[in-house]
């Protein structure tokens, strides 16, 4: 039939990481950034690369490096590095510390890999090396406290997803490093999904709304692409309702997968999942805004099935991380 090829939300979550690794795109994504960065860091257009490796480091010299960690944390970013060594340092050897891996926890003074590879090359692939993985750790982290508060009162249903606050450049990379600190990947940019927020309903009457959506969902049913989900936002109670009598192709299914709550405080959450229990029970409700790390155990136990956190990339500090040449 044609028209559009609705594709199952959980599959890139469902992954391992290396798959989801490459379904993302990653490989590339790494590549380019590991491009721009050379052209930053060494010179384009013939510039002559690292002048002060060049005036005092051997030709042929050689030397074995160590990534080390300065604080606690999660890695993430370990897939990215065959790209990056093969654009700053095609002779220079990667080899992991036993039990590294992206998503696994590390501790202050623990070595994560060693370098081993001519200096020059070495010590050009360093600061990019120390900033890819350290913004990444970072994120990676962060994801892991926020998934630590969510569940820390016991289990929970909600799954904690990402957003498109990211880094210009690096959302492939950022969005997998969600994955390696336990979080789920949202859509991955405007291509994939749909997500009518409010800035698309600005205009539309409350009491139009309802057929608006149908009708929205119609014209996506007939698209010649692929779409993981369709989601619409609201932020009052009375939007919800509406949304949720929403129905595709005129029959008894909902018109929406998915309903994302603007900032609403538990109590109107659950109010919201009650609503969703009987309009339109399968339905998810994804909570969005006003998230922290001291919030998001209560609005986990409203019941709504996702929360989005946009503060996982947009606001995740690095992890201290330093590479350290041997003596």
């Amino acid at each position: 039939m044609c028209g559009v090829r609705w594709v199952v939300m959980k599959d890139l979550n469902a992954m391992s990481l290396a798959r989801m690794f490459v379904a993302l795109g990653g490989p590339a994504a790494a590549r380019a950034v590991a491009l721009a960065a050379r052209d930053e860091d060494l010179g384009a257009g013939g510039r002559p690369g690292d002048l002060t490796s060049l005036l005092t480091i051997g030709a042929r010299e050689n030397c074995i490096a160590h990534l080390r960690a300065r604080e606690r944390g999660v890695v993430a970013g370990l897939a990215a590095l065959p790209p990056l060594v093969r654009v700053f340092g095609p002779r220079v050897r990667v080899t992991l510390a036993r039990g590294v891996r992206d998503g696994a926890p590390f501790r202050p003074g623990q070595t994560l890999l060693t370098l081993r590879g001519p200096t020059r090359q070495v010590l050009g692939l360093e600061r990019t090396l120390l900033n890819l993985v350290s913004r990444l750790s970072g994120i990676a982290t962060v994801t892991a406290a926020y998934r630590a508060a969510m569940l820390a009162r016991g289990s929970v249903k909600a799954e904690l997803f990402d957003t498109r606050k990211t880094t210009p450049g690096l959302r492939v990379l950022e969005k997998y490093a969600v994955r390696c600190g336990g979080g789920r990947c949202h859509r991955i940019g405007l291509f994939d999904a749909v997500l009518i927020k409010d800035n698309h309903i600005a205009a539309v009457p409350l009491g139009e709304l309802t057929g608006w959506v149908q009708a929205a969902r119609a014209k996506a049913d007939r698209l010649q692409t692929e779409c993981r989900f369709f989601e619409v936002e609201v932020d009052s109670l009375a939007q919800l309702q509406m949304v949720l009598r929403a129905r595709r192709d005129g029959g008894a299914k909902a018109a929406v997968d998915i309903v994302l709550l603007d900032n609403m405080a538990p109590t109107m959450l659950k109010k919201a999942v009650t609503l969703r229990d009987r309009l339109a029970p399968r339905v998810e409700l994804e909570a969005s805004g006003g998230v922290t790390l001291r919030t998001i155990g209560a609005i986990a136990r409203s019941g709504v099935d996702r929360i989005s956190v946009g503060a996982l990339t947009h606001s995740a500090p690095i992890v201290d991380l330093g590479l350290d040449v041997e003596g």
